[in-house]
This record gives C-alpha cells, structure tokens and sequence, in this order.
C-alpha cells in the first residue's frame, strides 16, 4: 500500500470531526437542492395560481425554514454518526439517508410532476420515514433525537397544507 493510499484510508477511519460535520450538513442540504430544481420553476407559475388555504405562510418563508431545517438534521445525523461504530448508528444512518430521497421526492411529485394528490401520498410516506428516522436517532443519541423534531413539526404542518391544496384545488 503507498503512503497516499494509507493516509487516504487513515482518514476515512478517523475523519476530521469538522470535516464530516460539514460533509453531514453538506448531504442534508443537497437533497434540499435536488427538491429546489422542481420547486424554484413551479413557484412563480403554477405554484402561483393555486388556490391556497388561509393559513399558508408566503412563499418567502419556505426557503429559510428548509436551510435550517436541512441544517439541523445535519447536525443530528452527525452526531449519529460519531456512534457509527454501534450497528443501531448504522441502521439509523441507512434510514435517515432513505428518508433524504424521499424527502427529496416530494419536491419532484408535488412541484415538478404539479400533482398534490400524489403528493399527499408520498408525505405520508415521508413523515413515517422521518418518525423512524427521529425514534433510531434518539435511541443512539438523545440530542439527535430532540433536533429531529423541529422538522417532524414542519413536515406535519406540511402534510395539512398538502392535503387542503389538494382538497382546494
């Protein structure tokens, strides 16, 4: 083995805890991105003349809200991983990367594909994934588990206004 080749392999043992704090932000975040391709071009046309419940919140508030949430988990998922050692780590390291594809796939079916009803199907979907997800990180790391429900929260206010487009539409 050449030294660049153990060094490489060194690392990826025992990376830099910032390094794979950025790297874990960096992946919740790129399925924030792959679901902002369908939604930022459905926003301002189709998006736009829907019928929308009263208690939907302006369309300004999306963007940030998903930063910190995509944010958050994270964070949570990094502090899982720092357990990756332990199988329960690794399950709930496998899931919760499930749960960033189909988080991801609600953007696709919702803005992209322009169908709540089908949508609605797939939340669900997303919000049992995420209840798993929460409930695996919880048992391997308590504060993974507490930052995880912000965006269970978010995701359940999600679910209503899904549903009333659907039902308004």
């Amino acid at each position: 083995m050449r030294l660049n080749d153990r060094a490489r392999a060194m690392c990826m043992k025992n990376p830099s805890p910032f390094l794979a704090l950025i790297l874990s932000i960096a992946l919740a975040q790129a399925a924030g991105v792959v679901g902002s391709i369908f939604t930022v071009s459905s926003v301002g046309t189709w998006y736009a003349t829907l019928t929308l419940p009263s208690f939907s919140p302006p369309s300004w508030v999306f963007g940030p809200v998903w930063v910190t949430l995509y944010t958050i988990m994270g964070v949570a998922a990094f502090l899982v991983w720092r357990q990756r050692q332990k199988k329960a780590a690794r399950t709930a390291l496998w899931v919760y990367g499930v749960h960033l594809v189909i988080n991801a796939a609600w953007s696709v079916i919702f803005f992209g594909l322009q169908r709540p009803d089908l949508a609605c199907i797939e939340i669900l979907l997303l919000l049992a994934f995420i209840l798993w997800t929460t409930v695996l990180f919880w048992n391997t790391d308590r504060r993974a588990g507490w930052l995880m429900v912000p965006y269970l929260a978010w995701v359940s206010f999600a679910t209503v206004l899904n549903v009333a487009i659907w039902l308004l539409n």
